[in-house]
């Protein structure tokens, strides 16, 4: 990831796009998983490691970091915009897998938003400033980018990348594609032996699995004071996975039909990134007692699920 962020700095982008890019990376096992999943038709595991590694990572990201850390300080601008971004995609994400709206539809949804997201941490600040906006509205937008950005800045801050960065980080990106294809073809595998419902496969096993670098750079984070770039990393992650690896490769293959487990996975979800959010806000940041609830709120997700599911 390291080689990637460099290579994002050759190409002078800013450091809350940076923290897309970031994200987009260590994303790519989950991603990939369930690109594959899909393509063998294990719809249900490749819904399941989307969504479920996302619900895994609210709480190995930010509930896991902060009851190491103490404490997650976070700036309300930065919940606010980031977390209306989140709330949106967990809603179409929700939706599309019930049925209530198609994947087509949804991936609409969640792409033009996503892009115009993207758009906005890119502009030039005079350029949102000029924006025919109530001049509070584009005030308080900077503001919000400006205090993302004082940490992420801090965060991620690579060299300038060389050629050999590109080189190695296509390398890298293709070691995790094969090794996340291995995994997950090992998975359903030992998942139809031992007689493990897909969904649990999907939903809880390869959900974790995949989401551990996000984990362990998440929880750094924390611990170095970096809440903003640690929350960022967490809502960040969960967008591009619904996106990339749940509704475009769904346009283009299918994806799993609507299911009570199905349902559970995207509920608890969308449910516990309200409740993020909103403990988040409350107190600008998340203590430790919030991270204990936010974790408490993933156990009561798995067990949830295993009964659902059996």
């Amino acid at each position: 990831m390291t080689r990637l962020e460099r290579v994002a700095e050759r190409f002078g982008l800013s450091e809350a796009l940076l923290g897309v890019v970031a994200a987009l990376a260590a994303d790519a096992p989950e991603i990939t998983s369930s690109v594959s999943a899909l393509s063998q038709h294990q719809y249900t595991i490749g819904a399941g490691v989307v969504i479920g590694s996302n619900v895994f990572n609210l709480a190995a990201l930010l509930g896991l970091g902060a009851v190491v850390s103490g404490r997650v300080a976070l700036h309300r601008r930065v919940v606010i915009l980031g977390g209306v971004v989140a709330m949106w995609v967990a809603l179409w994400c929700l939706l599309s897998t019930s049925g209530a709206a198609s994947v087509d539809v949804g991936l609409v949804a969640v792409a033009v938003v996503l892009l115009g997201y993207v758009v906005l941490l890119g502009a030039p600040r005079r350029a949102l400033l000029a924006l025919r906006l109530p001049r509070g509205v584009s005030q308080w937008v900077v503001h919000a980018i400006e205090e993302e950005e004082l940490e992420l800045q801090e965060a991620f801050s690579p060299p300038r990348g060389r050629p050999i960065d590109m080189a190695m980080a296509l390398g890298a990106l293709a070691v995790v594609v094969v090794s996340s294809v291995i995994m997950e073809h090992a998975a359903s595998h030992l998942g139809r032996h031992f007689h493990v419902p897909n969904v649990i496969v999907g939903g809880i096993v390869l959900a974790a699995v995949t989401s551990l670098p996000n984990a362990v750079a998440a929880v750094h984070l924390a611990t170095k004071g970096r809440g903003s770039a640690a929350f960022s990393t967490a809502l960040n992650s969960n967008n591009l996975n619904v996106l990339v690896g749940l509704f475009i490769p769904g346009a283009i293959i299918t994806v799993a039909a609507p299911s009570a487990a199905g349902n559970v996975v995207a509920v608890c979800f969308a449910a516990l990134t309200v409740l993020t959010l909103l403990l988040a806000y409350a107190r600008s940041g998340l203590s430790r007692g919030a991270g204990w609830i936010i974790i408490t709120g993933y156990a009561i997700f798995v067990a949830v699920l295993i009964g659902v599911a059996n």
